[in-house]
């Protein structure tokens, strides 16, 4: 074995150690006390919200206490945690922040007391519409997806947890086939891959998942593969990667389904493996697909229909293909379900009513990946987005 054959070895071992690391922690149990954070549209029509809310959780007893408005701020419609617990960011997502075709991105800190989220500066996110937000690894950047801009911006973060001034805007251009939904670009989601060298870009106007290499050390992103082309009028908005790092899951907006990708080497990225549906057989109601997610346990994918079925289609995962297969459709007990989230312990799913004021919660069969009702529904103006801090 020659030294490049060597170094080619150590790398993959290397990748394979880090996949296997974040493996075991997602899958690992947790409980303790938690705070959530909810994101809200503060701007619809009819909304009451002011800005971010939280809640106190505890996963041992799933008791919610409330802790009223935690941050006062416009349109908080995303909003994503820093790795130490100690910071969250917030997209706005308006269409003219300090001047046109800008919308805002917002550094908080937070109070692990009382649940308070205090200001710590914004910035124009490069690009109208900002509806997406991360946290990369090593909590130096933060990256933001522009929907109407079509674009991504990439953030870097300083040791006070302010945002400084974006290391690297990147413009997608181009169009699809939908000339009302698909004029241009329309960048919906922005996510990193376990081992924070790669972004996935879900743009729902060029129907592509673009991948970028990812910089942590620079803030940059770089372009050296294809990206992966859905169906026409697909539309794909969120991304979940599983747990073993060999499948990912595409929601479509557009056409209501979820694509199952497989990873594969060399230039191609992924291939793609399936297409399912999110709705019954022979429904003709409105497609409007929202959030997906795979269970920690690799189990499970959920996904959301904002449409006529206002539902969560749950799906078993086969471990060594990564396909679907329908488990159910279970009500979210409200309107328009735009995002949800699954509790740190992996037995709980929050499901956000953004046109209900309502997030409803649902207990996970750890067997059959099925939701049931709990009983416990939390009252939030325009609910969009939730997200756990531990506290312990």
């Amino acid at each position: 074995m020659n030294r490049t054959q060597r170094s080619v070895r150590t790398a993959s071992l290397l990748l394979l150690l880090v996949l296997f690391t974040v493996f075991l922690a997602s899958a690992a149990p947790q409980s303790g006390k938690y705070l959530v954070y909810v994101g809200t549209y503060t701007n619809d029509e009819g909304s009451k919200s002011k800005g971010i809310y939280a809640y106190r959780y505890d996963a041992a007893t799933a008791q919610l206490t409330s802790l009223g408005l935690a941050a006062e701020t416009t349109n908080p419609s995303f909003v994503a945690v820093h790795p130490n617990g100690k910071f969250l960011y917030a997209v706005n997502e308006l269409g003219n922040y300090k001047g046109p075709n800008s919308g805002g991105v917002s550094a908080f800190a937070i109070d692990h007391t009382t649940g308070k989220l205090t200001f710590l500066n914004e910035l124009p996110s490069r690009g109208a519409d900002p509806c997406y937000i991360t946290v990369d690894r090593t909590g130096k950047y933060v990256l933001v997806a522009n929907y109407t801009g079509g674009s991504v911006a990439v953030f870097p973060v300083h040791k006070d947890g302010r945002l400084g001034e974006p290391s690297e805007v990147v413009q997608h251009q181009g169009h699809g086939t939908d000339p009302k939904r698909q004029e241009g670009p329309h960048a919906h989601s922005i996510d990193l891959s376990p081992d924070n060298r790669f972004a996935f870009v879900d743009d729902l106007g060029l129907d592509e998942l673009l991948i970028h290499r990812f910089d942590a050390t620079r803030g940059d992103l770089t372009t050296d593969n294809p990206p992966f082309v859905f169906d026409p009028g697909t539309g794909p908005r969120h991304f979940a990667l599983h747990p073993n790092g060999n499948f990912a899951y595409v929601i479509g907006e557009m056409q209501g389904t979820v694509t199952v990708l497989q990873r594969v080497q060399k230039v191609v990225f992924f291939e793609k493996v399936q297409t399912v549906s999110t709705l019954p057989a022979g429904n003709k109601g409105e497609k409007e697909d929202a959030e997906i997610a795979v269970h920690r346990s690799g189990k499970f994918l959920y996904a959301s229909n904002r449409g006529d079925g206002n539902s969560i289609a749950v799906f078993a995962i086969d471990d060594s293909r990564g396909t679907l297969t329908l488990v159910e459709y279970a009500s979210t007990q409200g309107k328009t379900p735009r995002s949800f989230e699954i509790d740190p312990t992996g037995t709980l799913l929050f499901a956000a009513n953004q046109k209900s004021d309502t997030i409803v919660i649902f207990k996970i069969d750890q067997t059959t990946g099925k939701l049931t009702p709990t009983g416990q529904v939390l009252d939030v103006p325009t609910p969009v987005c939730v997200k756990f801090v531990a506290l312990n």
